[in-house]
């Protein structure tokens, strides 16, 4: 019961890292909140948390990170209902399909950057005013390998988790006198909704091996890895970290 008595927002928590960390959390503890543009993925989130016997609270919203109006409502809404939030994990995000730069458009190029980036933006302006009234938050921002080793044919998406990392650092220091942690995680490819994405082709045995023979480790992140990673940064044993981006990603960026 690490997350004991705390209540953490989880974007993007329909499915992939987002579902397993609200998962986890709940486990720990934690009353969460999960939102998502997908209704029904929430829906099944939140069944499979009832089931395995949790008596925390979970609550369901339908949110859109990349527009500040929708970020700020929910926010709002968290606070007029239940007074205090302690985490909060930018989780929700998206990519490009992996292939050469220039046949990417501008309005992929946008989106991606709306959804990756922004949205750490949105729900910053959204919640910090909030935090300094309580005296405190720790938010944790889900980056990738992409901004630390980038990989060819994901130009544009690698370009969004090296700001997320910067971000991330920047945001630790600034808003440090506040008593709000802001730390990153950065996985290394793995089983999403969004692994033939970064792929670029079938997720088969064959096509995959290129990517694992770049992990060290030899296999792909899973969703439990990253929930773990983010039940420690989001913990009270985690209390003096601020500003690391937490490679979990097998070795990869070694």
């Amino acid at each position: 019961m690490r997350l004991e008595g705390k209540t953490a927002l989880i974007t993007g928590a329909a499915s992939g890292f987002g579902k397993a960390i609200g998962t986890l959390f709940a486990k720990e503890g934690a009353n969460v909140i999960l939102t998502d543009l997908n209704e029904e993925g929430l829906q099944q989130t939140k069944k499979e948390i009832k089931a395995l016997g949790v008596r925390t609270s979970i609550k369901l919203f339908r949110n859109d990170v990349s527009h500040y109006e929708d970020v700020q409502q929910l926010v709002d809404k968290v606070f007029s209902q239940i007074s205090v939030l302690d985490i909060l994990v930018n989780n929700a995000g998206w990519s490009h399909p992996n292939q050469p730069l220039l046949e990417v458009d501008k309005d992929t190029f946008r989106k991606v950057f709306e959804i990756n980036v922004f949205s750490i933006y949105n729900f910053t302006k959204a919640i910090v005013p909030h935090w300094r009234k309580q005296g405190g938050g720790t938010m944790i921002n889900i980056s990738s390998t992409a901004g630390l080793r980038p990989r060819p044919g994901l130009t544009w998406y690698n370009s969004t988790k090296g700001a997320v990392n910067t971000m991330t650092k920047s945001l630790a220091v600034e808003l440090a006198p506040d008593n709000i942690r802001v730390c990153g995680i950065a996985p290394v490819i793995g089983k999403t909704g969004l692994t033939e994405t970064f792929m670029g082709v079938p997720d088969t045995a064959e096509n995959r091996r290129k990517f694992l023979d770049s992990i060290p480790l030899g296999r792909f992140s899973m969703p439990s890895d990253i929930a773990s990673a983010a039940l420690y940064l989001s913990s009270d044993e985690a209390s003096f970290i601020t500003g690391s981006i937490l490679e979990v990603d097998g070795g990869r960026c070694i």
